[in-house]
């Protein structure tokens, strides 16, 4: 009997026509769509899941090695951010993208944390496809991580210590906490000066009555050349710039008399005026060139006097000058900078407490900014300068200025530097904290496997499988570290249970006790509290696909 043969797909065919009028059927191929469905597609994902997160895992802890990053153009990173490293990797997979939006949403809303709560996702689904394979309904594991999740945050906050009562202490507290947070960074050996560094630029610009820190007043600024240990706090701002004219003065100090150094800061050039449509200037004769030349002389004398009789020092202008205007703010007396960008002039108004001024005529005294020295900074042999405006007290924003022997390590010790700063802000935000080391994931892991027996149904074993999840923390820490994972977790484990010591973490740096609030390794509660949630929810997400369609090109 002959065989049936199979009947192609109709549903994508088109109808054409050949030379001749004759009508044929292109039936489209199929062959380059690829569907994946059911346990199958949550398979796929969880191996993506886990094939990004044994990238970044290596990078956890204060013995986290870096990874360095090539991109196309050839630029190369160095790093161990977890959310730096995750976003310039190039990945094709949809869920290894999910973790770097996840990675990149821990960075925007805490600062720091960014490798744990790749690495708690991948946990998570790595425990989930466990209990899908003893057929256990996904909906019914991401209800049980969402309870989970809910038992722990709880639990976390019981376990948590404020810091914020004691104003003496708090501040202590604050340089411990960047302590930590910049242990696993490149900086970690003058982990002391930069600490440091972010308490007192927080400090010195946080609004204490709302308990919060505008970054934008806090300024990073990197120079190669010089180590990191000539990495300075300068109340002020640095401006990659020098003084107009080369026989200024490379430091104005106050006048006799008076205590401060007063600036003008403008945003209307040094030239004559001029109309702003399209014009043209017909010049017959001498007579007529000499009194527009004579003209914009007067117009020079008046800006400069305008400026003289405000009584301003130093002139700092967005625009640039005419070098008629150069030669005679140099022969008043005035030292100017020009081209100084938009942002940094907000910068210097808010930092000086002056104006920005947008014409001549509205320049009076009460406009000025005024600040306690001005001075350039040279460079080495490359005649690389930058202009500092520094005041002695109550500067309302600071620059952190980082030197480095090169470029990667000048960016990487910002990137640590910024981690830092947003622990300080959050802890300046919410004073509470946890025990890092792994010791508030093991409180919480034994919590859950406590609470699991007491669960009915299904639920006990979603309690379990989260618990096991937030060992891995540890563990990885612990194998980063060079010790046993296993051996390290029961140890600290049994040593939470019999002697009740909640605060027992991973001893990374082998400083011979295990209580991490002896050694001060703190995090932020609300940045612990924001990893579980974040990494909760994205299981949660993944665990409800159960069918990808990835289209290729039709061929006809």
């Amino acid at each position: 009997m002959a065989q049936s043969m199979q009947m192609p797909d109709m549903s994508n065919a088109i109808m054409a026509q050949d030379e001749m009028g004759r009508p044929f059927v292109i039936v489209r191929d199929q062959g380059n769509k690829k569907r994946e469905h059911g346990i199958e597609a949550k398979k796929s994902h969880v191996l993506a899941a886990r094939s990004v997160a044994s990238i970044i895992k290596t990078s956890l802890g204060p013995r986290g090695l870096d990874k360095i990053l090539i991109s196309p153009d050839g630029e190369i990173t160095i790093t161990n951010d977890g959310a730096t490293i995750l976003s310039q990797m190039e990945l094709n997979n949809e869920i290894a993208k999910l973790l770097v939006q996840l990675s990149r949403a821990q960075d925007d809303e805490i600062g720091d944390g960014t490798t744990g709560v790749v690495v708690l996702a991948s946990a998570l689904l790595d425990q989930a496809l466990e209990l899908i394979d003893k057929g256990i309904h996904p909906i019914k594991i991401a209800n049980g991580f969402d309870e989970a999740a809910k038992l722990c945050v709880a639990h976390l906050e019981s376990t948590t210590d404020d810091v914020g009562n004691d104003e003496t202490l708090f501040t202590q507290h604050l340089f411990k906490a960047a302590r930590t947070s910049l242990g696993s960074k490149i900086v970690s050996k003058n982990h002391d000066k930069f600490a440091q560094m972010a308490v007192d630029a927080v400090t010195a610009v946080m609004d204490k009555d709302r308990k919060d820190v505008d970054f934008d007043l806090i300024k990073l600024q990197g120079r190669v050349g010089g180590s990191l240990l000539d990495s300075t706090l300068i109340n002020g701002v640095i401006l990659d710039k020098d003084f107009s004219h080369p026989q200024m003065p490379k430091m104005v100090l106050p006048k006799e008399g008076a205590k401060d150094v007063k600036l003008a800061i403008l945003t209307c050039p040094f030239e004559p005026p001029k109309p702003k449509t399209k014009h043209k200037l017909d010049i017959s004769t001498v007579e007529e060139y000499n009194r527009l030349q004579s003209y914009e002389q007067d117009k020079f004398k008046e800006m400069i006097d305008d400026v003289k009789k405000s009584g301003a020092d130093v002139v700092i202008c967005q625009w640039g000058f005419d070098d008629e205007a150069n030669h005679l703010l140099l022969q008043n007396e005035l030292p100017a900078v020009r081209w100084v960008g938009g942002q940094e002039l907000e910068q210097i108004a808010i930092s000086t407490n002056g104006r920005i001024v947008p014409r001549f005529g509205d320049l009076s005294a009460d406009k000025l900014g005024s600040c306690s020295k001005i001075y350039e900074m040279e460079f080495g042999t490359t005649k690389d300068r930058m202009l500092v405006i520094e005041q002695d007290t109550g500067s309302k924003t600071v620059t952190c200025f980082i030197r480095g022997s090169n470029k990667m390590i000048v960016d990487e010790a910002q990137r640590a530097l910024h981690d830092s700063l947003c622990v300080v802000r959050n802890l300046v935000r919410d004073s509470r904290v946890v025990y890092g080391g792994g010791a508030a994931e093991i409180t919480m892991s034994l919590a859950l496997s406590e609470e699991a027996d007491k669960q009915s149904g299904l639920g006990q074993y979603a309690f379990n499988a989260f618990a096991a999840a937030l060992d891995t923390i540890p563990m990885t820490l612990a194998e980063n570290s060079g010790l046993d994972p296993i051996e390290t977790l029961t140890n600290l484990k049994s040593k939470q249970i019999n002697e009740k010591i909640s605060t027992a973490g991973v001893d990374c740096l082998g400083k011979g006790t295990i209580d991490m609030k002896e050694l001060f390794v703190v995090d932020p509660y609300i940045g612990k509290k924001q990893q579980i949630l974040l990494a909760t929810q994205l299981c949660r997400m993944i665990l409800k696909i159960d069918n990808v369609i990835i289209s290729g090109k039709d061929e006809y």
